[in-house]
């Protein structure tokens, strides 16, 4: 979708449908005021002859109407009451909205009350934002499509005082909604298309945009010891991948001083048949998901980038079929990884930890990051605990920790802290190797998981995992994504990045 702004006049545009929002109070803003003198009052009377009351996601709409078309109200519940966040849910809202009408363009005529908590540019931006986001689709293989099931909405301005500024503070917004699409399609790719070296060639396009791209096959990684990544992926006839993408935003030394890097690492299981410990039949399609932290890291750093962000970041993904041929490892196996830790394999279908290991320790060690973040659909047992409402968060650092957590707020992507403690660790203590990849009981799946992964990072270093399973797709409509892959994690982690990190 095309998201414009337009400086608004004395006159109203000659668009149709003309969108105005409103309060419970049932002000009129003043164009619209203007607009419905000329027209008689027929938007007082719809108003009056309808159950329209100005609540959150009220929608009215009246044709007809002399000089303009059709106008459209949005509720938008109590003024003083209107959050940032309620301006992008209203914005996805729209999208379903419009559709419905079955028109090709509107515009949104933002004349908003003045109230503490609606900033006019910012308020602009997230509906705008919101809307091209919900606008998301994935039509790639659909070859006939009726088309009453189409789409139509393409074009959306909003019409508003002080249009430059943001137009100017959009182009953020929209580099931020190109990296969660290419997310969004990398999650959505059936694993034939979408496979470890598929997968990694996408990422090479990124160099494009300035990114450095580096790919380590099987044999590059065997040499540094990551048999514990080459482990999950051996029983598959595709080849695993490493994928290191650098966006340097910054100078690497300050005033002499020598800037480290942000490093989010990603789990990218393309497919998980759970290996020799195989999963189910039933749902295993979804498992071509597996890899949406991988897809996460991905979007972030298309979006850095995209945007020019006065940052450093590394992001590593690790690139694995998790298939259950005669190659593949079986319960019972010792796993020598990277850090030089030995790992006895319990079930082969807790394989993101072991992929993550190995990658968690490539990114310390190579780059020295001032603080590592990592993404996976790790456990369902963190939508047991927490459902489908906010990705289970887990971390050696509070403050890194207390940042996370608002920006979670403030960007709508929530996350909830869940502890690490002994109690959990001495569950992992393997009686034959060094840790073992599964809990000793059948208790805190995702706080042994995480327990795990803190195994492999260093002394000193902040680290944060999000166990992003029960986030990453959606089994219905959300105010700001279809039904289907959501990106999770590229909002919540450019929101940290520009509020505590980014130079200014």
């Amino acid at each position: 979708m095309h998201i414009s702004f337009l400086e608004i006049s004395t006159k109203l545009p000659k668009a149709s449908p003309l969108l105005f929002l409103i309060g419970e109070d049932k002000k009129f803003p003043q164009a619209l005021m203007a607009l419905d003198k000329k027209a008689g009052g027929i938007m007082a009377r719809a108003i009056a002859d309808s159950k329209f009351a100005g609540k959150k996601k009220q929608f009215l709409s009246v044709p007809g109407i002399q000089g303009c078309g059709h106008i459209s109200l949005i509720g938008i519940g109590k003024p003083a009451d209107f959050k940032k966040l309620d301006a992008l849910n209203l914005g996805g809202m729209l999208v379903d909205k419009i559709n419905v009408l079955g028109v090709k363009t509107a515009t949104l005529v933002l004349d908003l009350p003045k109230t503490g908590n609606i900033n006019l540019i910012e308020t602009a931006t997230k509906i705008g934002f919101g809307a091209q986001l919900k606008s998301y689709r994935f039509n790639k293989y659909h070859t006939k499509q009726k088309a009453e099931n189409k789409p139509t909405f393409e074009s959306f301005t909003i019409a508003m005082k002080g249009a430059k500024n943001a137009i100017a503070a959009y182009k953020h917004f929209n580099s931020l909604a190109e990296g969660i699409y290419l997310a969004r399609n990398l999650i959505t790719e059936p694993a034939n298309v979408l496979y470890p070296k598929a997968f990694a060639n996408e990422c090479k396009k990124l160099a494009k945009l300035g990114i450095k791209i580096k790919v380590l096959g099987e044999a590059e990684m065997k040499k540094l010891g990551m048999n514990s990544l080459l482990g999950v992926g051996q029983g598959s006839v595709r080849e695993s991948q490493l994928v290191v993408m650098q966006w340097s935003g910054i100078s690497s030394k300050i005033k002499g001083q020598k800037i480290e890097p942000l490093a989010f690492v990603g789990k990218g299981v393309c497919f998980d048949t759970g290996g020799i410990s195989i999963k189910p039949a039933s749902g295993m399609g979804m498992m071509k998901r597996d890899m949406a932290g991988a897809a996460a890291v991905t979007g972030l750093l298309y979006s850095l980038a995209k945007r020019k962000a006065k940052i450093n970041v590394v992001g590593v993904i690790g690139l694995v079929e998790n298939m259950p041929d005669g190659d593949a490892i079986r319960p019972g196996d010792i796993l020598h990884s990277m850090s030089g830790q030995t790992i006895e394999v319990l079930n082969t279908d807790a394989e993101g930890r072991l992929v993550l290991a190995d990658a968690l320790w490539y990114a310390q060690t190579n780059f020295k990051p001032r603080l590592v973040i990592d993404l996976a659909t790790l456990t369902g047992a963190i939508v047991t605990a927490l459902g489908t409402s906010r990705a289970g968060l887990f971390s050696n650092d509070d403050k890194l920790a207390n940042q996370i957590f608002e920006a979670g707020k403030k960007s709508g992507e929530e996350v909830w802290r869940l502890p690490l403690a002994e109690v959990y660790d001495k569950q992992i203590n393997s009686e034959i190797a060094d840790v073992q990849n599964l809990g000793s009981d059948s208790e805190a799946g995702s706080i042994v998981a995480a327990q795990f992964l803190q195994r492999f990072i260093k002394p000193g270093t902040p680290w944060a995992h999000l166990d992003i399973a029960g986030m990453a797709w959606s089994k219905k409509e959300l105010d700001t994504c279809p039904k289907g892959a959501t990106a999770y994690g590229i909002q919540l982690l450019d929101k940290l990045i520009s509020e505590y990190y980014e130079r200014k």
